[in-house]
């Protein structure tokens, strides 16, 4: 047989072949051996390894979308999770997505403000009694042997000179803190990153737009904006009290994801997002709206100080820039979002909601008042 000859030649590539009508180099070998009917695959593999033959392997792309760089790994900033390996496949049906987030917006803040008008309630019907609590706390510690050192008289001598502000945020921080350490935990990466980051390209999508209200997975984002919290948490619940100022929190935590559901379908640019700054830009928008010719300062430079009014309006600059450019360090859409809703809350929301309150009220304190009736029996 032809081949026969061809082995006894040498099997090095690049070696001239003398049969007739045989490859001239290794590269042509496999087609020419594949004629002779004796020769079967493992004889062609053998030859294959001998020439140096090695298929390379087949690199397997992500399929994009039609959608464009939609169906690409998402190019995370330093402030949230690395989540840069997942591909994010959103609906081909873009406008579908927001229809159950856009329910539970108007639920949630319905619902919010609702339990704030009864919380406030309940606690106008037990301020007389926790007043006279106090008298009589006071006396007993004023006949009862004091104990020097006392770990948790100092801690109760710090809360008392807490402002009402402070203390209510103090819960609020102690959240977004606990989050943070689950963040450090291996084993809830894959929790944390479904339920406690927003993406409207996530299977999950009503649950995070709370949850990462209170979701901060570097340090540096949680502290900035627990010390912003901190700094306007007593003008912002002098101004709205400490019931109002929950829900209108709670809310903006919601409507500021939802305004960056709305960007990213827009625009084509999914990936996801956490942290209370949403929210806290509603805080901070309040009170410049409120007050706007208060004094404020930058933390690192103390010595330049601006009214409140002219920083609204930078910061609403620079967040209309980044979400039209696309800037992807921060989450601009939910932050413009935040500002525009503290705005109009201060402007419309406190007289449309708030000062409407009245006919829940009425509904619970009848429900309060009268109860169930005994017997349980009907005429």
């Amino acid at each position: 047989m032809a081949w026969r000859g061809w082995a006894q030649r040498g099997w090095c590539c690049g070696e001239a072949w003398a049969a007739p009508g045989a490859a001239r180099s290794c590269s042509e070998l496999p087609a020419a051996l594949a004629r002779p009917r004796l020769l079967g695959r493992r004889f062609n593999f053998f030859i294959q390894q001998k020439c140096g033959f090695r298929k390379a392997p087949r690199k397997v792309e992500p399929r994009k979308s039609d959608t464009g760089t939609s169906g690409e790994a998402y190019k995370r900033s330093a402030l949230i999770p690395p989540v840069e390996e997942t591909v994010f496949y959103p609906s081909p049906h873009p406008i579908r997505t927001l229809v159950k987030p856009f329910f539970f917006t108007v639920g949630f803040t319905g619902f919010a403000f609702g339990s704030a008008a009864i919380w406030q309630y309940e606690s106008l019907k037990s301020r007389v009694q926790s007043y006279f609590d106090g008298i009589k706390a006071d006396w007993l510690d004023s006949i009862r042997p004091q104990k020097e050192g006392d770990f948790r008289k100092e801690i109760n001598k710090w809360w008392n000179n807490l402002s009402d502000g402070q203390r209510t945020v103090t819960g609020i921080i102690a959240a977004n803190v606990f989050v943070f350490c689950l963040w450090r935990v291996p084993s809830l990466q894959r929790g944390m990153i479904r339920y406690f980051t927003s993406n409207p390209a996530s299977k999950v999508l009503c649950a995070p737009m709370l949850l990462s209200t209170f979701s901060h997975f570097s340090l540096f984002h949680m502290a900035a904006n627990m010390y912003v919290l901190w700094s306007f948490s007593s003008s912002i619940v002098n101004i709205l009290g400490q019931e109002q100022f929950m829900a209108v929190y709670l809310s903006a935590g919601v409507i500021s994801t939802f305004v960056s559901y709305v960007c990213k379908v827009a625009t084509g640019r999914y990936g996801p997002s956490l942290g209370a700054s949403g929210a806290i830009m509603t805080v901070l928008a309040a009170v410049c709206t409120k007050i706007p010719d208060g004094r404020l300062a930058i933390i690192f430079l103390p010595m330049f100080t601006f009214t409140a009014g002219n920083a609204l309006k930078a910061i609403i600059a620079m967040d209309t820039a980044g979400m039209i450019l696309g800037w992807k360090f921060f989450d601009h859409a939910a932050h413009l979002g935040g500002a525009l809703f503290g705005i109009w809350y201060i402007t419309y929301g406190h007289e449309l909601i708030w000062k409407n309150r009245e006919p829940l009220v009425k509904i619970w304190h009848e429900m309060r008042t009268n109860g169930p009736k005994k017997g349980g029996g009907s005429k």
